[in-house]
């Protein structure tokens, strides 16, 4: 008897996942831990292994699809089936569980498929998910549904109507914004999807503040240099912002409210005494934010090759969805690409982020007015974005002058940091 094989629940409030890859088709032999598919959820490339071994009956999602925790992804006959006994697999079991559940509640305890943003904007304006009409792809909550059902707005199949009725002639927009020209349009899904998502939240509910200087980076330099092919040898590269990590452990110690998380009710800081950095990645799918756990715990060497180990995973798409949470605090160093200076964009639920830009040699002047000499010197610009309702601004400028006093100044970073 043919049976169904579902998407699981991943947990962390996870209602989707885009399909990446189909590695079956109706007919394929496969056996207990062979890889079926491939689902991107939650910034992860999840691999899927088959829970039985038998042949594969029919296959209902294709590679670039979305679908909800549920749906049913493909149809099969197990080996025990086939040989007319009785199987349960352990996606049987833990579907006869869940329904089971399900019936007892009359399938009342159903999750509302919305993203975090559309659920945060429904506790703002005081609407319940239950009770809006979904507009989106598999019947997804959208913000313009909460907005809608908060002022009354036609929902859903108001707007089926609407849509029946004529349409009004077009008039050319102001400004001169209707399309001119030939255009493409390109559906916002998986990881580029949840990176609008995540950033949209982070600025709308975080009071971001910025704080820049400059470091003089010259004697790093240096030392990055003697030590390149040390690290090279143990198969990384000794980055700028392995020295980096290193400064911002020993300022966040010194400045524990940088290491910090704000609880949903805005009530309670949440101070962190462990330090798990997370370092942005450029991929071609889009950003990531692998997190170098116990970053406190490891030297120059080991944090190098462990930033190495995760951006070579992470542009591959391998990263374990572990190896992306539990940030403390973020870094964020775009410097290799150009520009002088940006303003990054907090990773909530961390409460700051420093960002690295281009280092560059510049004329520095020291001495006094009467007497003084003009030296080249590798010049770093930092940007230091924080969330105003946990730190200030003088808060801010200890805190950078601390990491630029230990990135100066790297020799007494290793011997203290």
């Amino acid at each position: 008897m043919s049976k169904e094989f579902r998407l699981q629940d991943p947990g962390e409030g996870i209602h989707e996942a885009e399909i990446v890859d189909v590695y079956i088709k109706p007919g394929d032999q496969v056996r207990d831990g062979d890889i079926l598919l491939e689902v991107e959820t939650d910034k992860a490339v999840v691999e899927v292994p088959s829970p039985f071994t038998g042949t594969i009956d029919e296959v209902r999602v294709s590679k670039g699809e979305v679908a909800e925790v549920g749906d049913v992804l493909f149809t099969y006959t197990s080996e025990e089936a086939e040989a007319g006994k009785p199987d349960t697999t352990k996606e049987e079991e833990e579907g006869e569980r869940e329904e089971a559940k399900a019936q007892t509640s009359h399938r009342t305890a159903a999750p509302i498929p919305a993203a975090p943003s559309t659920r945060r904007l429904a506790r703002e304006l005081g609407v319940a998910l239950e009770e809006v009409s979904p507009s989106g792809p598999h019947g997804r909550v959208t913000d313009e549904d909460v907005r809608a059902a908060a002022v009354g707005k036609p929902g859903k199949e108001e707007k089926k109507a609407e849509a029946k009725a004529p349409a009004p002639e077009k008039k050319p927009a102001a400004g001169g914004s209707e399309q001119r020209g030939k255009v493409e349009t390109v559906p916002l899904r998986g990881l580029r999807r949840k990176v609008a998502e995540h950033v949209s939240e982070a600025w709308r509910s975080v009071p971001h503040v910025n704080h820049q200087s400059l470091v003089d980076i010259t004697e790093l330099e240096a030392l990055r240099q003697r030590h390149k092919q040390e690290a090279e040898a143990a198969g990384a590269h000794l980055t700028t912002t392995v020295f980096a990590i290193k400064a911002v452990v020993a300022a966040l110690k010194r400045f524990p409210r940088f290491n910090a998380s704000l609880d949903e009710s805005g009530e309670t800081i949440v101070l962190k005494h462990y330090y798990h950095i997370g370092v942005a990645v450029d991929t071609e799918q889009g950003l990531l934010v692998p997190v170098v756990h116990n970053a406190d715990h490891k030297n120059l060497i080991e944090l190098a090759v462990e930033l190495s180990a995760l951006a070579e995973r992470a542009r591959a798409g391998k990263l374990g969805l572990e190896e992306l949470r539990g940030s403390s605090f973020s870094i964020t160093n775009p410097g290799m690409l150009g520009g002088t200076a940006f303003t990054p964009l907090i990773n909530t639920p961390n409460v700051a982020i420093l960002g690295l830009a281009q280092a560059t040699l510049q004329p520095v002047v020291r001495g006094t007015l009467e007497k003084y000499t003009i030296e080249p010197r590798l010049m770093l610009p930092l940007c230091l974005a924080f969330d105003h309702r946990v730190n200030d601004g003088a808060d801010a400028s200890r805190f950078i002058a601390a990491i630029t006093e230990a990135l100066s100044d790297p020799e007494e970073l290793l011997l203290k940091g």
